[in-house]
């Protein structure tokens, strides 16, 4: 069996030696999750609905009740935008101090491999990812 060469452009979109950036199309999958979840509802003005606003919880008070409704909007974000794509497991989302981190744990459907995705990210800091 051939391996997959399909290419697409790269997350974050750069420039490498003059050429466009690319990476394998799987490899874009955590770059999309990662656009869901910065994008904030009614930034794109084609998609006014796309995102779930995930930078506002720098801003909030460290609460359960809000980490677990956050929580909820992420699942919904990601199964209405990537749900042909992936099939969420869960996603955990922690609050300390200025910090927050976010786990989601997801199935691709085109090939059943379970993978994850963590950021972290705090207010005047860029996210990382892991």
């Amino acid at each position: 069996m051939a391996a997959n060469t399909d290419r697409a452009v790269g997350f974050p979109f750069a420039l490498t030696g003059g050429r466009l950036r690319t990476s394998a199309v799987p490899d874009t999958l955590h770059g999309r999750i990662v656009q869901v979840l910065f994008t904030e509802p009614g930034e794109r003005v084609g998609l006014p609905q796309f995102g779930c606003g995930l930078f506002r919880l720098v801003f909030e008070p460290n609460d359960e009740l809000l980490a677990a409704a956050l929580g909820y909007t992420v699942r919904e974000a990601l199964d209405r935008w990537l749900g042909e794509e992936i099939a969420v497991d869960g996603v955990d989302i922690s609050h300390d101090g200025g910090e927050v981190r976010v786990e989601v744990g997801y199935v691709r459907r085109a090939d059943l491999v379970r993978e994850g995705l963590r950021l972290r990210f705090q207010e005047g800091s860029p996210w990382t990812t892991s």
